[in-house]
C-alpha cells in the first residue's frame, strides 16, 4: 500500500508579494488624500508646498521642511513659512546687498545679516548720526541712495527700525536748546523714531513706493549684543543706528483685483477666509 505524501508545511505570515502589494495600496491612498486636500489650496500655496520637496525625491538629496520657526512679527500666513524658493531669493538678495555696500562693509560701517524677519542691513557708522540727533548726515544719505536702488530692484516690503544708545538718554535729559532744523526729543523712543521716520521719508524721496515702507522705534532697549563694553564710544556708535529690514513676504507687486493688493496676505488660523481689508 502506497504511503500518502505529507502536505508541505504552510509558511507563517503573509507571502512576500503581499507586502509589496500592501505598500502600493497605501501609497495610492496617500496620493488620493493629497489630491483631495490640495484641491482646496490656491495655486500660490501649491507652489510653496511643492518647493519644499524640490530636490528631495528619488535619488536626489537635500530638500526643505515647512517647520514654522519663530517668524517674529511676520503674521500668520502660509507664505511666511521658510521654503526653498524664499531661501534662494533671500540668498540672492544678500549677495546683492553685499555688493552694493562692499566699501562700508569692509570699513565696518554697514552690516548685512539675515534672521527670521528677512535681510537686515544695519547702518552703524559713527558718522551717520550725531549724538542726540535724528538729522541725516551726508554720509548716511549717500548710503541710503544706494539702499533705495536696492529696495526698488528687490521689490520687497521694507521696515525701517530706529535705535539709539543708552548714553544718548542722559544726553537728551541735559539738552536745553537745539538748532532750527531739529526739536528736543523727549525720550529714547522719540529720538529713535525720528531717525526711522527721517530715513523712511528720505527713501520715499528716492522714489521708493510709500506702501512698501514702515517705520519702527526700539529706543535704546535693543542694543547690538556683540559690540563689547556698552560704555565705550564705539559701542554707543553701533547702537546709534538704523536697520533696514527687507521682509521675507512675497513680492509687493500684485495683480489688479487680487485680494490685499500690494499688501501681504493674512489668514485667520484654521480657516480659508482672508481677513477683510480695513
Amino acid at each position: 500500500m502506497a504511503k500518502k505524501e505529507r502536505c508541505p508545511e504552510c509558511e507563517e505570515g503573509a507571502p512576500l508579494w503581499m507586502v509589496t502589494y500592501g505598500d502600493m495600496v497605501t501609497l495610492l491612498l496617500c496620493l488620493f488624500v493629497m489630491l483631495y486636500t490640495t484641491g482646496k489650496a490656491t495655486p500660490q500655496e501649491v507652489q510653496i508646498i511643492l518647493s519644499a520637496f524640490n530636490n528631495s525625491l528619488g535619488f536626489f538629496t537635500g530638500g526643505q521642511t515647512l517647520s514654522e520657526g519663530r517668524l517674529e512679527e511676520m503674521g500668520m500666513n502660509l507664505e511666511t513659512l521658510p521654503s526653498q524658493t524664499q531661501g534662494r531669493s533671500l540668498s540672492q538678495a544678500k549677495k546683492q546687498a553685499r555688493s552694493v555696500f562692499m566699501p562700508e562693509i569692509q570699513t565696518r560701517r554697514v552690516r548685512v545679516t539675515e534672521d527670521e524677519r528677512g535681510l537686515v542691513i544695519s547702518l552703524i557708522g559713527a558718522e551717520y548720526f550725531e549724538p542726540g540727533s535724528a538729522l541725516l548726515t551726508p554720509q548716511i544719505q549717500d548710503v541710503l541712495k544706494r539702499a533705495a536702488g536696492l529696495i526698488k530692484e528687490l521689490n520687497k516690503f521694507v521696515r525701517i527700525e530706529g535705535y539709539c544708545s543708552q548714553d544718548e538718554v542722559e544726553y537728551l535729559q541735559g539738552r536745553q536748546d537745539v538748532g532750527n532744523e531739529e526739536r528736543i526729543y523727549q525720550n529714547s523712543w522719540d529720538l529713535a523714531g525720528a531717525r526711522a521716520i527721517n530715513t523712511t521719508v528720505f527713501l520715499y524721496n528716492q522714489d521708493v513706493p510709500p506702501d512698501w515702507l514702515q517705520s519702527v522705534s526700539y529706543g535704546s532697549y535693543r542694543p547690538l549684543a556683540d559690540v563689547g563694553d556698552t560704555g565705550t564710544p564705539e559701542a554707543a556708535a553701533h547702537n546709534r543706528r538704523i536697520d533696514i529690514v527687507i521682509l521675507t513676504y512675497k513680492e509687493s507687486a500684485r495683480e489688479e483685483g487680487e485680494s490685499g493688493f500690494r499688501l501681504p496676505e493674512s489668514r485667520l488660523p484654521g480657516s480659508e477666509s482672508l481677513i477683510p481689508d480695513t
